[in-house]
């Protein structure tokens, strides 16, 4: 049988080394955008939907760039080529968003400096799948996150460290402090070199060649769509949509929450021109590239179906993390009285500290996930990282001194390593090697409408239900991720061969 040469490790070093800079990115948003926000004049009940360029971003540039990331063949490559072009725009974005004149500009930078990213980190996820065999794949999304791990803890600690030897840590009203603007100009030196060490160190397979190799045993046949189940599911998830708009006019609710209508709507309305124009025929060549992808989403595999489940409370739980827990901290522990006090530009460079603990801890936990599977399982592991996590998150409402939340970062950076691994080992042996990529992206859907969900409704949960008060956003968090363990269980375990 042809099967795929085993790697070295260098080889999987050289080509997971990128992901060090698009981490360093991602890391520097996911710590920063809510201060800049903030500095601009964006109050804590704005926040969720300034971020909905993130999300919004992801939902439609993942699947897109991994449908044609899937038919592309340059002189560079399969996959390489949008790791280039995304480090680029990526860079541009980087040193751009901590110079924002307004709010507006910050989001409309957010929306292009996501779109960037995702550019480039989405075939990264495909490229290891296309390069490795089978039994290196674990070792391979553990050295992904590996770099995602050290990436993110620079980057979270640089406005902290660049504090510490003399940067101006605090600015006049509407201006983003030194230490903000210089971390984010090294983060756009970072990124653009680790991208181009991977792409000039790295070689990738004809699509003949890699088509030729033996398929995964426990791949799944791609399911046949009914048009008459294909109808009703497009009237149902389109009157879902109306039902939450009349819902939003009916309750007086926040008009964010339209997103979420407009998001089912939108599903529904693009299943029932699916079926109209005959999309259900596979790999149609007149079939356009959006149909084929809802076709690809709509015939999912199973274990692709109960993952979702578990990454949507995964991530909604991550993204009320990285959206709170700055307001949260600077409110709870520091006692700040506004975005321009010291006391709140100290409270956000701790949380930039925390950020940082929780991603060291992740690179170093990625190295235990594999005697931890084996322990336990995939499934099982999974299960026990994300309750850590879920008690470390919850740990935060309940601790005063700020430098006891390190202790609950412990937990947070276990969950981390594991929602960055192990879901992709669950994943990876059901899906066909010729639509790797698509399949990749239309799995950070479930990443993405969380996100998006989370953007909707977690400033109308906050103002509502938790009195305005962002640490109820974290405890809700908390149980997101309990809820993540729990659905992990429902998904089978793939068996992997160990074939050398």
């Amino acid at each position: 049988m042809n099967r795929k040469p085993a790697l070295s490790f260098w080889q999987i070093w050289n080509m997971c080394f990128g992901f060090l800079g698009i981490q360093f990115g991602f890391a520097l948003q996911n710590a920063n955008v809510s201060r800049i926000f903030q500095t601009l004049g964006a109050s804590v009940e704005q926040i969720p939907i300034l971020w909905i360029a993130a999300p919004l971003t992801g939902l439609l540039v993942q699947p897109i760039i991994g449908h044609y990331s899937d038919r592309t063949w340059t002189r560079l490559g399969r996959r390489r080529p949008y790791f280039l072009a995304g480090a680029i725009l990526s860079t541009a974005a980087l040193l751009v968003m901590p110079n924002a004149p307004a709010l507006w500009f910050a989001a409309l930078t957010l929306w292009i400096m996501d779109a960037s990213f995702n550019v480039s980190m989405e075939p990264f996820r495909a490229f290891v799948a296309d390069q490795l065999p089978e039994h290196q794949r674990p070792a391979g999304y553990a050295m992904q996150t590996f770099f995602i791990g050290v990436g993110a803890v620079v980057a979270s600690v640089l406005p902290w460290l660049l504090a510490q030897i003399g940067f101006d840590n605090t600015a006049a009203p509407g201006m983003v402090p030194q230490t903000v603007r210089y971390a984010f100009y090294a983060g756009a030196v970072v990124l653009l070199l680790s991208i181009l060490w991977t792409v000039g160190n790295t070689r990738e397979y004809p699509p003949q060649q890699l088509q030729s190799f033996e398929s995964g045993s426990t791949q799944e046949p791609a399911a046949e769509i009914v048009p008459a189940r294909l109808r009703r599911s497009a009237a149902a998830w389109s009157a879902a949509g109306l039902l939450v708009a009349l819902a939003v006019v009916a309750l007086a609710l926040k008009p964010e929450v339209y997103l979420l209508a407009a998001g089912l709507l939108t599903y529904g309305v693009l299943l029932a021109v699916l079926a109209a124009r005959g999309g259900t025929r596979h790999d149609a060549a007149a079939t356009p590239a959006w149909a084929q992808i809802l076709r690809d989403l709509y015939t999912m595999p199973e274990a692709m179906r109960r993952l979702a489940w578990v990454q949507f409370f995964s991530w909604f739980a991550l993204f009320a993390m990285w959206i709170y827990t700055t307001p949260a901290v600077t409110a709870v522990q520091f006692h700040a009285g506004g975005p321009q006090s010291a006391a709140y530009n100290t409270g956000a460079n701790w949380v930039g500290v925390l950020f940082g603990t929780y991603n060291g801890v992740a690179a170093l936990a990625a190295a235990l996930l594999a005697p931890l599977v084996r322990l336990l399982g995939l499934r099982r592991a999974h299960l026990f990282n994300l309750w850590l996590g879920a008690a470390g998150l919850f740990s935060i409402t309940l601790i005063r001194d700020p430098h006891w939340l390190l202790a609950s970062m412990l937990g947070v950076g276990i969950a981390w390593a594991s929602i960055l691994s192990l879901p992709y080992a669950l994943l990876a042996d059901h899906l066909p090697a010729r639509k790797m990529g698509v399949y990749m992206g239309i799995f950070n859907f479930f990443i993405v409408i969380p996100q998006l969900l989370a953007a909707s409704v977690l400033g109308l949960l906050v103002q509502a239900v938790f009195h305005g008060q962002p640490m109820g956003a974290l405890a809700l968090g908390a149980f997101s991720l309990f809820i993540a363990g729990l659905a992990v269980l429902r998904v089978r375990e793939p068996v992997v061969s160990t074939a050398r």
